[in-house]
């Protein structure tokens, strides 16, 4: 069941205009909770410059995917990272999946609670973020502070009817 509906919410998001505009994009490698990315990683990894993150003590490091062979799992959550050549040109990324535990109709996430995503998403504030997650991940309000980053959109899928919607949110602030 996640299988299929990590492809449907894939589906989506691969069919989304700012994804497709984009040439470099930064994924996530899917925890076992998490939408699937790993096919979809390398499905697109020879048409756009793919990074992934990595955990480097309490920031997120990037570094771009070169192929499932220079993929290491490494650090304290047993993810698969990349070992490849760490970038930090952020102002070239131009499109964002995140990941997060809940999302709300505002694009308010909530994260696993260590803040990852809370000190990179201010670094590259032009990138259009996509929150993706499974419908049971949608809930009424996520607390949000001030300093936090809203996502774009929320892309899941329909459970009733199997669709892809895409959740338009209210246009936020970006100054």
């Amino acid at each position: 069941m996640r299988k299929l509906q990590s492809a449907n919410i894939l589906a989506a998001l691969e069919a989304h205009p700012a994804f497709r505009a984009a040439n470099t994009v930064l994924l996530y490698h899917s925890l076992n909770d998490e939408v699937d990315t790993h096919a979809f990683i390398q499905k697109w990894s020879s048409e756009k410059r793919i990074l992934l993150p990595v955990v480097v003590g309490d920031d997120l490091e990037l570094r771009i995917y070169t192929g499932p062979e220079d993929m290491s799992i490494s650090g304290i959550y047993g993810i698969a990272e990349p070992t490849g050549e760490i970038f930090t040109d952020y102002a070239a990324i131009e499109f964002i999946a995140v990941p997060g535990v809940a999302f709300d109709a505002k694009g308010n996430r909530l994260g696993r609670g260590k803040g990852y995503y809370d000190r990179l998403l201010p670094r590259i504030p032009s990138a259009y973020k996509a929150g993706i997650c499974f419908p049971f991940q949608l809930v009424e309000e996520v607390p949000a502070e001030s300093f936090d980053i809203r996502m774009d959109i929320i892309i899941t899928i329909n459970e009733d009817e199997l669709s892809h919607p895409h959740h338009p949110l209210p246009s936020c602030d970006r100054e």
